[in-house]
């Protein structure tokens, strides 16, 4: 596997290069830090693309659309430090799979750059929240009903009530904390349990909302964030 990461910091390009290591052994890292870098990498035996916002020669999100122009087949991901849903929207409408931002956990990113290598689209909770009913269905590759997903069994359409019907309160509690990024040690410390407790909290989760992974909890529990 061949993976471009593209950001002007250079503590953040090693440390996403780190987590996406775990994806497989022996991937290929590509690392660029300005917009000229990027576009002299861009080649199409590339797997994903991970790329910032922000960069040196960067004019509003031109160097996305010249990537997505020179490499229409490859996945791309933005990794970004706004959280302004509507950047957010406007990156996912240019065929992007993913925004993540960089307040989330390297948990979060992994389980999101999984997702799109899968074929899926990864919109954050934070955004989803922000949009009327309906909205998300303008989003190229994401559907009203499956929210962030393509081909999944996401359970996306959840409401609250039906969420308090299924769960426990400590297992909305632990809803609560995965949609804010947070990593198991932290969600154990918030609530006054252990780490392993956390763990059977979330596969009990997993079950009772039929999802695979803390992704799409995330994406299920949105109903959940804005209780």
């Amino acid at each position: 596997m061949k993976i471009l990461i593209a950001d002007d910091h250079r503590l953040v390009i090693e440390a996403v290069k780190a987590k996406l290591s775990e994806l497989e052994p022996g991937i290929d890292f590509v690392l660029a830090m300005s917009v000229d870098e990027l576009l002299a990498s861009a080649s199409d035996d590339l797997d994903l693309a991970v790329i910032d916002l922000n960069m040196p020669g960067a004019e509003g999100q031109a160097h996305i659309d010249e990537v997505r122009r020179r490499l229409p087949a490859v996945p791309v991901i933005v990794l970004s430090g706004y959280e302004d849903p509507a950047v957010m929207r406007s990156v996912l409408e240019r065929g992007v799979l993913g925004f993540i931002p960089k307040a989330y956990s390297p948990e979060v990113m992994l389980s999101a750059v999984r997702l799109v290598l899968a074929g899926g689209v990864y919109v954050p909770p934070m955004m989803l929240s922000s949009l009327p009913p309906g909205v998300v269905a303008g989003i190229p590759g994401v559907g009203a009903a499956d929210g962030v997903q393509r081909g999944s069994g996401a359970a996306t359409a959840q409401t609250l009530e039906h969420l308090r019907n299924v769960l426990t309160e400590r297992q909305v509690e632990v809803l609560q904390l995965l949609s804010q990024g947070k990593p198991n040690k932290l969600i154990g410390r918030a609530l006054g349990i252990s780490e392993g407790t956390v763990k059977i909290h979330l596969a009990a989760i997993f079950r009772a909302l039929n999802v695979r992974n803390r992704t799409e909890a995330v994406v299920a529990a949105q109903t959940v964030t804005e209780a």
